[in-house]
């Protein structure tokens, strides 16, 4: 019962996260909409989201084990909870930026804590994996019920209004119940390590880039995480600006998006049992192409007619979120080859490393996209997303011959051992 009261804490905590940070494209449709700002500082908001997770998940890994898994999940909650209450109170764009601030920080503490928590109920590889998948699978659950909460609470007929804002009430109420849940779950306190000095790990964790197979690794995690939430993040937008749909609308569409990517993660598990990863993941980089050229060449002259209902929006609005369906494997497979090519003692740097590119990217790929929407438009902005797409094929490329080139190398030296 035990055990499943604290999977039951942890699915949650990643549930509610889930909610608040995807919901940063929607907070920028809004702002833009609410505060009359411009979207290339809109755009920022990425920035305080992801580069806070990339900051705090490097210098709090050494220091959460010491205050305990419950108690940082517990804290990271109740400081959400706090930020969601004050937000609609506040009402200016500059509490958004503190909002997402704060969620990126709390969310390294409960990734972290998460990860490690796992890895206490899992004895086994197999029973690790299993958990692992579920956990994420409720992210993306999260995620995809994250734009629907949000629409719920935007007017169509008043889009410049800030009734939206009530939806922070509610998270933050849910956020509550979450604590609660967390802090009844007898999530055991880990074993007392000495820890690393934090320049110490910080240059463990770079040392790692200087051999080809890692440097183009996170090159290609870099470009990977530019292209998602360059389309993912500007999605609400485009929606909006370019297809001429109500923001509840332009919302409720995003989500599709999310639910692509989780089909395409669960559905690549089949496919790779029976294709070659390299392969695999070419096709997908060139079907991404191909749907953004097809989906981009049907906006043109898109009739500025009024739309109130889902399924009234043109059929360029339902085929750009297939982009998530193809583009769903990639970051997870190239994650597994890298991991797996490295020592069990080399992992965590990796994962590491991992965190830190993955914001990067998240954060590069936000304000490029918003500042080419606001200057050249939505059209030519996602045009251009085609030109990280061949770096990334690129990347792949030579990621496939450093991995080949590694595990010949390994496998020469098992050969002389023996």
């Amino acid at each position: 019962m035990s055990r499943y009261l604290i999977i039951f804490a942890i699915a949650a905590c990643y549930f509610v996260f889930a909610i608040l940070l995807n919901s940063v494209g929607t907070v920028i449709l809004q702002s833009i909409n609410s505060f009359d700002i411009t979207k290339t500082d809109a755009g920022l908001l990425e920035g305080f989201k992801d580069l806070s997770i990339a900051i705090v998940s490097f210098l709090v890994a050494s220091f959460v084990p010491r205050i305990g898994y419950r108690f940082a999940l517990a804290g990271a909650l109740l400081l959400v909870t706090v930020v969601c209450f004050i937000t609609p109170g506040i009402a200016e764009f500059w509490a958004f930026k503190l909002q997402f601030a704060a969620i990126g920080s709390a969310f390294a503490f409960v990734k972290i804590s998460v990860y490690s928590v796992i890895g206490q109920l899992s004895p086994t590889v197999k029973s690790h994996s299993s958990l692992m998948n579920f956990i994420e699978g409720l992210f993306m659950v999260g995620v995809l019920s994250g734009y629907w909460v949000f629409s719920a609470f935007i007017d169509p007929l008043q889009p410049t209004s800030l009734g939206w804002l009530a939806v922070y009430y509610w998270l933050a109420g849910l956020l509550l119940v979450t604590t609660l849940i967390v802090l009844a779950a007898p999530i055991a306190k880990p074993p007392q390590q000495l820890p690393k000095p934090v320049v110490r790990e910080f240059v463990d964790m770079l040392q790692l880039t200087y051999q080809p197979l890692e440097l183009i690794f996170v090159i290609s995690i870099f470009m990977y995480v530019l292209i998602e939430q360059g389309i993912g993040t500007w999605l609400p937008t485009f929606n909006s600006q370019v297809l001429f749909l109500p923001a509840d609308v332009s919302v409720q569409l995003t989500s599709l998006f999310a639910a692509m990517i989780a089909l395409g993660r669960l559905s690549a598990g089949v496919i790779l049992r029976v294709v070659d990863w390299f392969t695999f993941l070419v096709v997908c980089l060139i079907g991404i192409g191909a749907v953004l050229l097809i989906s981009l060449s049907m906006t043109n002259n898109v009739p500025n007619e009024q739309v109130t209902t889902l399924m009234q929006a043109p059929l360029a609005a339902f085929l750009m979120p297939v982009v998530g369906l193809m583009m769903a494997p990639i970051y997870p497979v190239l994650n597994s080859i890298i991991l797996s090519a490295l020592t069990v003692s080399k992992q965590p740097q990796m994962t590491g490393l991992i965190v830190v590119f993955s914001a990067l990217g998240g954060t590069t790929g936000s304000l490029i996209t918003g500042k080419l929407f606001d200057t050249f438009g939505g059209q030519h902005a996602f045009y251009l997303i085609l030109i990280p797409i061949t770096l990334l094929l690129i990347c792949l490329v030579l990621f496939r011959r450093a991995n080949h080139r590694v595990a010949q190398h390994a496998a020469a030296q098992e050969h002389g051992v023996k």
